[in-house]
């Protein structure tokens, strides 16, 4: 994955191995149609084996369209993680955000906060169920050493996590908790588990219902609550 691109001139420089900036003029039906074309893919033959011309061919898009934008190959997987992960945090933000167990809005009874936790990995069993490929790039890079997008991994993380740990934190505002538990390791369990029983269920096991996944990972998030 070493394939490096010239950036035109007039294209902004990066920020940072971690948070590489689109460049502007651009749009998100842009970005779209490289993410699923760069996960469909991907998802036939790995990262590594895919170019960029062939992305820009699937997106129905210019090479100096991708050029532009991101400047590398490398670049662009991580614009793609972004994306990606941007389309899951909204999802998963949707379905907990509203989650705040100790007030609700005028009118409306306050969430169950293991209820919006149940509906957060609803959503993200869905998300893997929709873009399966990503999930593996997430899963075969993320751990990788090294890994060139090690950084770009760790933002989006720790973004990740930080949903899922505000979740948990509605839930211990309410329930009684077992505080032996470690709270990172906690986040850690129930975010590892979204991507593997939503991988393992779409690649092995696709007789296993999304209501079955959901609630293998509940199980972990009950185990928390002190009967």
């Amino acid at each position: 994955m070493n394939q490096s691109l010239d950036v035109p001139a007039h294209g902004p420089a990066p920020h940072g191995p971690a948070e590489k900036k689109l460049r502007p003029a651009r749009t998100n039906a842009t970005r779209q149609k490289l993410f699923d074309a760069s996960m469909e893919l991907i998802g036939e033959r790995g990262a590594a084996g895919v170019t960029v011309d062939e992305i820009a061919a699937a997106a129905g898009v210019s090479k100096g369209t991708v050029y532009y934008n991101f400047g590398s190959k490398s670049d662009l997987i991580a614009q793609l993680l972004r994306h990606g992960v941007d389309i899951l945090k909204a999802r998963l933000m949707s379905a907990g955000g509203a989650a705040d167990a100790t007030s609700g809005t005028a009118g409306h009874a306050p969430t169950d906060p293991l209820m919006a936790m149940e509906q957060m990995i609803g959503q993200a069993m869905d998300f893997m169920a929709e873009y399966p490929s990503f999930a593996r790039l997430w899963v075969s890079e993320n751990w990788r050493t090294p890994s060139e997008w090690r950084d770009t991994f760790a933002v989006l993380r720790a973004e990740l996590l930080a949903v899922i740990g505000g979740a948990i934190e509605s839930v211990a505002a309410v329930y009684p908790v077992d505080r032996s538990i470690s709270r990172g390791s906690l986040e850690t369990a129930i975010f590892g588990a979204c991507f593997v029983v939503g991988l393992d269920r779409q690649t092995y096991n696709p007789e296993r219902t999304r209501d079955q996944s959901v609630a293998a990972i509940m199980a972990i998030m009950r185990g928390y609550v002190v009967k």
